[in-house]
């Protein structure tokens, strides 16, 4: 029998740097907490009240998912607010495509060692995004495990829960031929296709090169945040051409676009309808990669496609355009 002795801690888990870091957090995640939220950070679950009065017939929806190897791009530069906005966007996206607006979220952020500087750093991030989504954050969890991530990573998931009227479903039930697909441009790769875009430009450059052709380090753009359309969604959901929404991640325009579209309807792309931004341009050359595989794993400058009435185009282009945003007429259903 061994003499030595053991604890928690020198297995690897320091209780008291976590109860540090929600202490450090409350006053961040108080912050983003709208009326519904009846209970602070702390307690064994999150409370939220809903208000169903706006609603006629109530439908709650949910959506789960991470960053993917993104977060490799931020190990590599040390940036880690912008990582919680991703996560945030990208379940607000998901969302509010089927015509809902976010309640609340939840985050679970695991790690090998918790330093509590850079957790800080990731959970204000997603605190930033859900007061800009005004999506009140009423809980999560910090794991740490030993043996499991390497010194100095992490993992980071959250779900979020929001509201829509069943009436108010898009769902692609309304999906006609005829009708058009309009895009709406990224922000730059958002989270997906990473495992394929660091394979390729990490063989030839390092995180900091700085590239002219487009007009950032490579960690830069790599790491730009992934795009939240929940403002365009609101101002357009109500125009009457509008027949579904899709939010396009793995898979890219064709595998997410065609989940809304029913049999036994067909998505055409024309794919010389926009300029594809430059970092996709450079990878898929760098990588020697065929169309096929770049229009499966990237969303091309893409972000969001709005499949409409054809007659309403003009009206819901202008709209577009009024907030902002660029409309790009990319497609059609037949």
């Amino acid at each position: 029998m061994s003499s030595e002795s053991f604890s928690y801690k020198s297995s690897g888990v320091d209780v008291k740097a976590g109860e540090n870091l929600v202490h450090s957090i409350k006053d961040i995640v108080r912050g983003t907490h709208t009326k519904g939220v009846l209970a602070n950070i702390g307690g064994f679950g999150g409370f939220f009240k809903p208000n169903f009065q706006d609603y006629k017939n109530p439908v709650l929806v949910s959506s789960t998912d991470g960053v993917g190897t993104k977060l490799k791009v931020a190990f590599k530069t040390g940036i880690y607010t912008t990582i919680g906005q991703d996560l945030v966007n990208h379940c607000v996206n998901d969302i509010a495509v089927c015509g809902a607006e976010p309640l609340f979220f939840l985050d679970y952020f695991a790690t090998g060692k918790l330093d509590q500087h850079l957790a800080y750093q990731v959970i204000e991030g997603v605190t930033i995004a859900c007061k800009q989504n005004n999506c009140a954050l009423i809980g999560g969890e910090t794991a740490e495990m030993p043996d499991i991530y390497s010194d100095g990573e992490f993992d980071i998931a959250g779900t979020i829960t929001g509201i829509v009227d069943q009436e108010s479903i898009f769902n692609g039930d309304k999906v006609r031929s005829g009708d058009v697909v309009i895009g709406i441009p990224s922000s730059g790769l958002h989270t997906n296709g990473y495992s394929l875009a660091r394979r390729v430009l990490f063989q030839h450059f390092d995180v900091d090169y700085y590239a002219p052709e487009i007009q950032s380090t490579i960690g830069e753009a790599l790491l730009a945040i992934h795009k939240s359309y929940l403002e365009l969604i609101r101002a357009t959901k109500k125009n009457p051409g509008v027949h579904a929404y899709s939010h396009i991640t793995g898979g890219g325009i064709i595998g997410n676009t065609k989940r809304v579209i029913p049999e036994p309807l067909k998505l055409h792309i024309d794919w010389s309808s926009w300029d594809i931004p430059p970092l996709f341009t450079m990878i898929k050359d760098l990588g020697n990669i065929t169309d096929e595989d770049m229009r499966e794993a990237f969303n091309l400058g893409i972000g969001l496609c709005i499949i409409c009435d054809q007659k309403q185009v003009d009206s819901l282009t202008s709209l577009i355009k009024s907030i902002g945003e660029k409309a790009i007429l990319i497609g059609r259903i037949e």
